[in-house]
């Protein structure tokens, strides 16, 4: 019951906070708080259940973005692959609106490496995301060192199954 309470408190206490325009191209976030997959809404688990039958939760997060709730919840599949669901509340109702996996980055369509080498071919991802969204586009999000920080640079490109287009703006919902 507490725990209940702590997590309506901090996405309450998010959702003000996060009310405020994002400045500098990034996405307004209150922060993602843990949660024990206990609490996590029936209908959040029963969404990403919906998107993959064979799906077993392994933990969860939850969050406020652009006043927005959200919960990632990740987890694995039959096979044993990692997947992570982005789960939007929107009239009440939970839906998927983003699936994720890592993926190697020869992987990526070829107009996805095109565009990166393009935007500056110097830089070597050393983790890519593959952001399958609900409505049929691909966000490839690249991480790669920056001044020895490994996590210290994100790339993101948009890719409709044609064109690939690199973001200047984090990729929002």
């Amino acid at each position: 019951m507490m725990t209940n309470r702590l997590v309506l408190a901090i996405l309450f206490l998010a959702a003000s906070a996060s009310q405020a325009a994002a400045q500098d191209g990034k996405v307004a976030s209150s922060g993602k708080a843990e949660v024990a997959l206990r609490d996590v809404p029936p209908a959040v688990l029963a969404a990403a259940r919906a998107a993959r039958p064979s799906f077993t939760p392994v933990e969860a997060e939850a969050e406020t973005r652009e006043g927005r709730r959200y919960f990632d919840v990740e987890g694995t599949l039959a096979d044993g692959s990692e997947i992570e669901f982005d789960i939007m509340e929107e009239g009440g109702r939970w839906r998927v609106v983003e699936t994720q996996r890592d993926i190697g980055f020869d992987v990526a369509p070829v107009a996805v490496r095109r565009a990166a080498a393009a935007h500056d071919a110097a830089f070597t991802p050393n983790r890519v995301i593959e952001s399958s969204q609900a409505d049929g586009l691909v966000i490839y999000e690249l991480f790669g060192a920056e001044s020895g920080d490994p996590r210290g640079r994100k790339i993101e490109i948009k890719w409709d199954g044609k064109t690939a287009e690199v973001l200047k703006q984090e990729w929002a919902h």
